[in-house]
């Protein structure tokens, strides 16, 4: 099973490297576009640098619908569970 720690560090390091922005401002509250400035193709980028640094292949209008750090996550250790 993997870890949510394990799991939160690497979403927000992607996250950052996607946004280009410093991993300090990413944080498991933060809403992607609300707090991080993601837009919609940021959103479709996200879910394909997800997929890749997991290894999994994620519903993308589902995974799109995903809010926040800490809800994506949570969607992305149901795919490794």
């Amino acid at each position: 099973m993997a870890d949510y720690q394990e799991v939160l560090a690497r979403v927000i390091k992607v996250t950052a490297e996607v946004l280009d922005i410093d991993e300090s401002e990413v944080a498991e509250d933060k809403s992607f576009s609300y707090h991080l400035g993601a837009e919609s193709i940021d959103s479709i980028k996200l879910v394909v640098a997800f997929d890749e640094e997991f290894g999994i292949e994620m519903d993308e209008a589902e995974a799109t619908q995903v809010q926040t750090v800490g809800a994506a996550v949570k969607y992305i250790l149901k795919y490794l569970d």
